[in-house]
């Protein structure tokens, strides 16, 4: 078809009319705009005339079904096929047919070569087209609530990828796009929140460490019978916080020699079994202010949990305290035991009573050698953050008398399975800590503060060595093997000696370790992330509130304090008259937990 003055052209995909023919060819584009193109540039459409571009209305009513079924399993042109539908071959006809040709449904080809698609092909194509339409029709209408700030519930599957970016499982989100949003997990969290998808408070950090929420689901095999030690006529005291689900120690005293008898977590899980590798992967309980997730079936509790039975099956360890707090004459058998379960506060008040008494003579003892070794007496607050009924309830932990008695008994039984373990040449996890580049005796929060932040990191190792915080030569954390990986594989080893078994490899040993420390990082970061987010959704529910906070650090531009009721961290903007340990009563100035941030200012 030639190209001539007042022709239809198709330019790109829009329709032209040619103004002139020369070396170029001048066309006409939709709004008046003139261009100058090549010949190759443009398709003829129609010769014309076409004196507007307005003039191509539609051409009337299209007999496309007809035309169609006429043409099916031939070929034909533009020009026939205008013909065929609109019974005329015009401009207005010719872009009409152009336009039904682009739109692929019933025709495809070229101008000068148009096939009929077959019928299959158009009914899928119809489907899938028509499904399009509905989802971005549904789409739109989803943006839309969106915009004011509401979901129906045919919404929240569309903002699983939201929630998917909240927890960190995700890095893209086409809807936090689409609202020009940053795609990160504190404006998803934001979003999701505002929109009523979760609630206000809802706490995301578990799921962002990726530990498991739930207590595993096992079969727990039945106690086998095997000789132990009775020690049944002794009383045993499981002294615990209150509210405490899993009662793994308890001690006693038969004169000079004390106790620390251990849930005997080993005799139900062996090595490699189902219970010890989905342990070995959590690596520890998990505690949340809003619940306990245990690393072990609760079944294994209910069976070994210190006094939640008349009489409890125990891995004991037996030692003498001498004057000068060394530890003698170790021992560690399997028992019976008959525990009574106190709380600290109840054991703070018989401390002057027997057995209670003794006991913290030893514990004395043992901590002042430790002390005279280095061990740091750091005492910074500590608190206990529980969500309970809907409150949210934050309590001091007080880390003396009932307590400081039971935590140096306990490290008894660390030092003591190291001991035993080491005079027999088994492979155990280790805890050691190196010293800090200075050795300080700090007083008042602000040394003790700052002196924590001279700290290396504790680690693991199979062969002993010095634990500086402790004050130890060799440790080994035995007394928590319901709560604690590592504890379980030393009392896995202890047990196989015990036996006259092969223990692990150390090779073996170092690898299971180290499983375990990963799942554990992952715990502890849920933990203090999970604790931090309560205490900020106190002070969003407490906003008069207001407490004391100490100096403990001096800086440039902000100084950090220290808020006790809450253990709780912040920065102040620098101010010239502040001191170190200085008190001052703070207020709430603003509380963001997407950001897991708070801001204070001191009303006095």
């Amino acid at each position: 078809m030639p190209v001539a003055a007042d022709s239809l052209v198709l330019y790109k995909i829009h329709p032209a009319r040619v103004v002139s023919v020369g070396e170029k060819i001048e066309i006409e584009l939709e709004g008046g705009q003139s261009k100058r193109v090549r010949p190759k540039d443009v398709t003829p459409l129609h010769p014309g005339p076409l004196k507007r571009l307005a003039d191509l209305h539609e051409p009337g009513a299209a007999q496309l079904e007809e035309a169609w079924e006429l043409l099916e399993g031939a070929e034909t042109d533009l020009k026939e096929l205008a013909e065929l539908m609109f019974d005329d071959f015009t401009p207005a006809s010719a872009w009409a047919v152009w336009r039904l040709l682009d739109e692929g449904l019933y025709f495809q080809g070229t101008p000068e070569a148009i096939q009929p698609r077959s019928r299959e092909a158009i009914e899928q194509d119809r489907a899938e087209r028509e499904a399009k339409a509905r989802a971005e029709q549904e789409w739109a209408g989803f943006m839309a609530r969106l915009g004011e700030g509401r979901i129906i519930d045919d919404d929240r599957p569309r903002l699983a990828e939201v929630e998917r970016l909240a927890n960190q499982q995700g890095e893209h989100s086409r809807i936090l796009k689409a609202l020009e949003l940053p795609e990160t997990p504190q404006a998803a969290h934001r979003l999701l929140v505002s929109l009523g998808y979760w609630p206000p408070e809802h706490n995301p950090y578990p799921a962002r460490s990726n530990v498991a929420v739930t207590d595993p689901a096992l079969p727990v095999p039945a106690l086998a019978d095997e000789e132990r030690l009775d020690l049944t006529h002794l009383p045993a005291f499981a002294i615990d916080d209150e509210g405490n689900q899993d009662p793994d120690d308890a001690v006693s005293i038969d004169g000079g020699r004390i106790w620390v008898h251990v849930a005997d977590v080993a005799a139900l899980v062996a090595p490699d079994g189902e219970l010890d590798r989905e342990a070995r992967a959590r690596g520890a309980n998990l505690y949340l202010p809003e619940g306990i997730v245990n690393m072990l079936p609760a079944a294994v509790t209910e069976q070994l949990g210190l006094g939640l039975q008349e009489t409890s099956p125990a891995l004991s360890f037996g030692v003498t305290v001498d004057d000068e707090g060394r530890l003698a004459d170790i021992e560690i058998r399997p028992s019976w035991i008959r525990a009574q379960r106190l709380t600290y506060a109840e054991a703070e008040a018989r401390l002057a009573e027997a057995p209670f008494a003794a006991l913290n003579a030893a514990a004395e003892r043992y901590r002042a050698r430790r002390q005279a070794a280095g061990a740091a007496g750091i005492d910074l607050p500590e608190v206990s953050v529980r969500v309970q009924d809907g409150e949210i309830v934050i309590r001091p932990i007080d880390r003396h008398g009932s307590r400081a008695m039971v935590t140096d008994l306990m490290l008894m039984a660390g030092e003591a399975a190291a001991a035993w373990c080491g005079e027999r040449g088994i492979p155990i996890p280790h805890a050691t800590q190196p010293p800090p580049d200075s050795i300080q005796h700090p007083a008042g929060m602000a040394g003790m503060y700052a002196y924590r932040r001279q700290f290396k990191p504790s680690r693991t190792s199979i062969e002993p060595g010095p634990h500086f915080g402790l004050g130890l030569d060799a440790y080994a954390r035995a007394t928590s093997p319901l709560r604690r990986y590592a504890d379980l594989l030393v009392h896995q080893q202890v047990r196989a000696a015990l036996r006259g078994d092969e223990p692990l490899t150390a090779e073996q040993v170092s690898a299971r370790a180290g499983e375990a420390d990963q799942g554990g990082i992952a715990v502890r970061r849920a933990e203090r992330q999970s604790n931090q987010h309560w205490k900020l959704s106190y002070l969003k529910r407490h906003k008069a509130w207001q407490s004391e906070g100490v100096v403990v650090e001096l800086g440039e531009r902000k100084d950090t304090v220290m808020i006790p009721e809450l253990a709780l961290e912040t920065k102040l903007r620098a101010k010239a008259d502040l001191t170190l340990d200085q008190r001052l009563t703070l207020g709430v100035a603003d509380v963001d937990l997407y950001d897991l941030d708070a801001r204070f200012r001191v009303v006095g």
